[in-house]
């Protein structure tokens, strides 16, 4: 209209706030969900697999690798051990014969890391699958669900600090928080999610975007490289090949060779090592450090299996990459001590509450609009619904995967898919039932069922194994104790959500 008054700038950054935040909005509270939840993933795996002892890594683990492996794998090519980075993964043991060799030359083998004992754990994919799905979802190729993940990483940026810019009072909203005040209230509880955690909410966000980058912006590799296969060649060189020689002699035992490799990353920790050739002369070590820290100079060392000098150091990382890793290990927490990763956690949850109030927040404003706000049309009923059913669906999901843990027959087939098909159906009943319920009641309805499950966990664990709160906590098993008192804290959280909004309805 001609002299209609352009917005301002706060005005327009107000726009491409809403917009860039509720596009890939589902799909940011999911990676959100899903990755705080990553930050005990370890934890978590612990109590999907109860069958295991408590406590860390020791060196009997490495101990009884390497005599399972000499008495069942004497004639393979290559011995392979990979070690846990905490409490929670199994320490997995396998060989294999040189090629073209039959079945008989092959092998695994699951033991306890603390004991060394080898154990039958059940098949779950425990906390690992968790924190691939916030950046590999599922069912889903992986370009395509790491490109959309990225998309929705760089729009959350941008809703970051167009929300800062939008603010006037920013620092003043987290310090108001009024309930019962339908609009206004969601409005300050996103502001208060927003504020307390924004400087983590930037880092991780921002890391996140280095990590994944080059899958949607690979211009950099193509202007210096032909393809990506030579700047892989670049970035991650191969080692060189030892070849056998077809002389027998024994070799140093596996715990020593391991602690010639921490010697040489200044004690790194090692995540996994390959032995090639075992029992040869010129049988090697290859190790792996763990990305538990920074500033390990080589992260792949190869030694000599036979007396433990060191054969090959990878070479020193670019400052680009470097700092790539530096960004990683930020994003991922797995440098952090027990004090820092709660305080992650704690961020987490405060930015999955953050993009979840501002999805409920578009809805609430938008039905105020209406021409009718009692008889709103079909695309904002489909809106709202599918705003339960994502919020809601895969906290529902994750608790069913939990006690499909507990649940399922320890010999079935396939028996980690199933847990995660727990999660999905459980999600996908969940959304099935908002679509045919009213909102209102929907949510209510959706919470409760949510508290309902989260209560449960702790409950069927208990009657399924030794591991319940009480003995737990008598017995100062503190993985344990610790995920059923979060499942309380969680159930009761949902519960009081599901109450307050049930005395709103009845109060409208």
């Amino acid at each position: 209209m001609p002299g209609a008054k352009s917005p301002g700038f706060r005005q327009s950054m107000a726009a491409l706030h809403t917009w860039v935040g509720l596009l890939p909005g589902w799909l940011l509270f999911l990676i959100f969900l899903f990755g705080t939840t990553a930050y005990f993933q370890q934890e978590i795996s612990r109590w999907m697999r109860p069958e295991m002892s408590s406590g860390a890594l020791s060196m009997k683990a490495l101990a009884a690798a390497d005599t399972l492996l000499h008495d069942r794998a004497g004639g393979a090519q290559a011995w392979t051990v990979s070690l846990p980075a905490r409490g929670g993964q199994v320490v997995r043991v396998s060989w294999e014969g040189a090629e073209g060799e039959g079945p008989e030359n092959e092998g695994k083998a699951t033991l306890d890391p603390a004991t060394g004992r080898d154990v039958k754990v059940r098949d779950t994919q425990g906390g690992n699958f968790l924190y691939r799905f916030h950046y590999d979802l599922y069912a889903v190729p992986r370009l395509w669900a790491r490109s959309l993940v990225c998309v929705a990483a760089l729009a959350m940026l941008v809703a970051i600090l167009s929300g800062v810019v939008t603010h006037k009072k920013i620092f003043a909203d987290f310090f108001t928080l009024r309930f019962g005040k339908g609009q206004r209230s969601w409005l300050d509880g996103h502001n208060a999610t927003a504020v307390l955690a924004l400087p983590f909410h930037l880092m991780i966000t921002y890391t996140g975007l280095a990590a994944l980058l080059f899958t949607i912006m690979p211009w950099a590799i193509s202007a210096n490289f032909p393809t990506r296969a030579a700047y892989n060649d670049v970035v991650y060189p191969d080692a060189p090949e030892y070849p056998a020689a077809g002389r027998p002699k024994p070799m140093l035992p596996l715990s020593l060779l391991a602690q010639r490799a921490q010697a040489a990353w200044d004690g790194g920790h090692v995540g996994g090592l390959t032995i090639t050739h075992p029992g040869d002369v010129q049988a090697t070590a290859s190790f792996y450090a763990q990305r538990d820290r920074l500033g390990i100079p080589a992260p792949r060392l190869i030694l000599s299996a036979i007396d433990g000098h060191v054969l090959y150091r990878a070479p020193a990382e670019g400052g680009a990459r470097a700092a790539q890793d530096v960004m990683i290990l930020l994003h991922l927490g797995t440098f952090a001590d027990t004090a820092l990763r709660w305080l992650y956690f704690v961020s987490g949850v405060s930015g999955t509450a953050m993009v979840g109030t501002g999805l409920v927040l578009w809805t609430v404003k938008r039905r105020a609009r209406l021409p009718d706000p009692a008889r709103p049309h079909f695309g904002f009923r489909l809106v709202e619904r599918l705003n339960i059913a994502m919020i809601v669906g895969p906290m529902a999901g994750i608790a069913a995967y939990f006690l499909a843990n507990r649940l399922l027959p320890l010999d079935l087939a396939e028996r980690g898919a199933c847990e995660i098909d727990c999660l999905f159906l459980t999600w996908g009943a969940l959304l099935l039932w908002t679509l045919l319920r009213p909102a209102a009641r929907a949510w209510i309805e959706a919470l409760a069922l949510s508290a309902l499950l989260y209560a449960l966990v702790p409950l069927v664990n208990a009657l399924t194994t030794t591991h319940g709160l009480a003995a737990s906590l008598l017995a100062g098993d503190w993985v344990f104790a610790g995920f059923d008192l979060m499942m309380l804290a969680t159930s009761a959280t949902l519960a009081f959500a599901a109450r307050r909004l049930a005395a709103r309805k009845v109060r409208s």
